[in-house]
């Protein structure tokens, strides 16, 4: 992968197995692949791929130390351990994205509870409809380009001043005046 070739490149790229490839004859085919693998005593390579139906998601990379490689009996052991690899990355990687999924989901839940105390929070000290006091939020946030979540977060805990919140932010000068 380092060269961008070799058994295991060639089989993601195509999607079909490389198998018992004399890595002395593959000198021409893989020029730089070839010597390193042969510098550390592999004779022979195998590449096969991990895939779901259409889709390839990596290579199995089975080298050795003798030319000739693996048998038919072998080859499907070695595709059948390919195989459940497959399946277990790809169910890591959907156990991942839902962890992920729910998350995101349980900060959205997190802040809209913390706007809606604010929004409470606003309603009762101005003496406002939720909605209003949502509008007030909203704008207040906007007009200090902050998070509406962050800010609703300094409301709810008492650290903002409902009363500040309707006047606009002071706009700062600087020079001679």
């Amino acid at each position: 992968m380092q060269n961008d070739e070799g058994p295991c490149r060639d089989c993601y790229q195509f999607g079909a197995a490389v198998v018992n490839v004399d890595l002395d004859g593959a000198r021409e085919r893989w020029p730089q692949f070839a010597p390193k693998a042969i510098a550390e005593e592999f004779r022979s390579a195998n590449a096969l791929p991990l895939r779901l139906r259409s889709q390839v998601i990596g290579s199995l990379n089975l080298f050795h130390a003798d030319i000739g490689g693996l048998d038919s009996a072998e080859l499907r052991t070695a595709q059948a351990m390919a195989d459940a690899a497959t399946i277990g990355i790809l169910q890591q990687r959907t156990i991942r994205r839902g962890e992920v999924v729910a998350g995101q989901l349980q900060a959205a839940l997190t802040s809209r509870i913390i706007i809606e105390q604010a929004k409470g929070v606003l309603a009762e000290r101005l003496r406002i409809s939720t909605d209003d006091a949502f509008g007030v939020l909203r704008a207040a946030a906007r007009s200090r380009n902050r998070l509406l979540s962050d800010l609703a977060r300094e409301v709810a805990d008492g650290s903002a001043d409902a009363a500040q919140l309707v006047r606009r932010p002071a706009v700062e000068l600087s020079g001679p005046g």
